[in-house]
């Protein structure tokens, strides 16, 4: 069990294990909706995009918006064949390696279904595999005879990684940490935060497919400041260069500098610096090259805005055991709501 008293593995659970790929986030949005604490409105928009209003005791004219995604990578079924088996292409950038021989949950109109990726036999693997095993040799079989599987599965069906959220330690492990940790966040800051200013709380969709869901958000929500959570690569295990770890697991919540995104409003970034040494809340800077987030998305969808962004190292990414630490992840709540009682209506622009 977890060492940290102040985690709610359970909550982060219930929303780690609702299944939620790009585009079909429907269960995991109830989730959401059923944690939020009391608000003063709750909205969905045309994409999916589920946005909770606080409004401010004493400056609501001015509005923050906090934004994480709770879409997850998956597949979607491109083919049935006279077998049964199932052909798949990626929702979201795939490790190939992290699919082979995982269990799956096929998710069509009439109710879910547990599958398996295919593997070579460890017996005839040097025989048979193929040199470099791609999504195009992914096929997923489920058991059922190709009678009853041709009418069970159609083109568009979606899968996702079967695997529940499990603790390690003060760590915890599961498939969709990218970025139901980052929704954990907002939900709990939601609860401890008291802000001045108005506050949008937003859980948005197609992150993992090119920021599609906060693009369309930073149109029509206009904010005067974005914070946006997400996970971030962690890489300080054996066989990784130290200079390319980014993060590291346990070092505390992440103020993100620079991704291949954004680069974040530097006035932001340094009230965040500001607040974590004054509240005694474990950071660590981030400057990561290879991934983006909804921060660039919102930057200047609907116009420039100020932004800042607090990630969440996650070890394993785009596989079936990301893995972070606990005290990460109330790291960053605890900075967040720290961020959003102290926001009276700043200024970030730059002079």
């Amino acid at each position: 069990m977890t060492a940290n008293a102040t985690f709610d593995f359970d909550l982060l659970a219930r929303l780690a294990d609702a299944p939620g790929p790009v585009g079909h986030e429907d269960r995991v949005r109830d989730v959401i909706r059923d944690e939020l604490p009391p608000v003063d409105a709750v909205r969905t928009d045309a994409m999916g995009n589920l946005v909770a209003t606080v409004e401010g005791s004493a400056n609501p004219d001015y509005e923050v918006l906090v934004a994480a995604h709770m879409d997850e990578i998956g597949l979607v079924v491109s083919d049935v064949d006279d077998d049964g088996f199932c052909s798949v292409e990626p929702l979201g950038g795939w490790n190939p390696d992290a699919l082979r021989g995982h269990p799956v949950t096929v998710h069509t109109d009439d109710g879910d279904y547990d599958g398996v990726v295919e593997i070579t036999a460890a017996h005839t693997a040097a025989e048979e595999a193929p040199e470099e095993w791609t999504l195009d040799d992914a096929h997923v079989f489920t058991g059922l005879d190709p009678t009853h599987a041709a009418e069970a599965f159609g083109v568009g069906d979606v899968v996702t990684l079967d695997s529940d959220l499990r603790e390690l330690s003060e760590c915890v492990a599961g498939s969709s940490l990218d970025d139901r940790a980052g929704v954990y966040v907002l939900l709990e800051a939601a609860r401890l935060a008291d802000p001045a200013v108005t506050v949008h709380y937003a859980a948005t969709v197609q992150e993992e497919v090119g920021l599609r869901g906060a693009t369309a958000l930073g149109a029509d929500v206009d904010p005067d400041l974005v914070v946006a959570l997400d996970g971030t690569l962690e890489q300080s295990y054996p066989g990784v260069d130290p200079s390319d770890a980014i993060s590291k697991l346990g070092d505390g919540v992440g103020i993100k500098r620079k991704d291949a995104s954004v680069i974040p409003t530097p006035g932001v970034a340094e009230r965040f610096e500001c607040l974590a040494e004054t509240h005694g809340v474990p950071f660590q800077r981030e400057v990561s090259w290879n991934i983006g987030t909804d921060t660039g998305g919102l930057q200047h969808a609907g116009g420039a805005r100020p932004v800042g962004a607090l990630s969440i190292p996650v070890r394993y990414h785009h596989s079936a055991v990301e893995t972070a630490d606990s005290r990460d992840i109330e790291a960053a709540v605890d900075l967040l709501a720290a961020f959003l009682d102290a926001e009276e209506g700043a200024d970030y622009a730059p002079d």
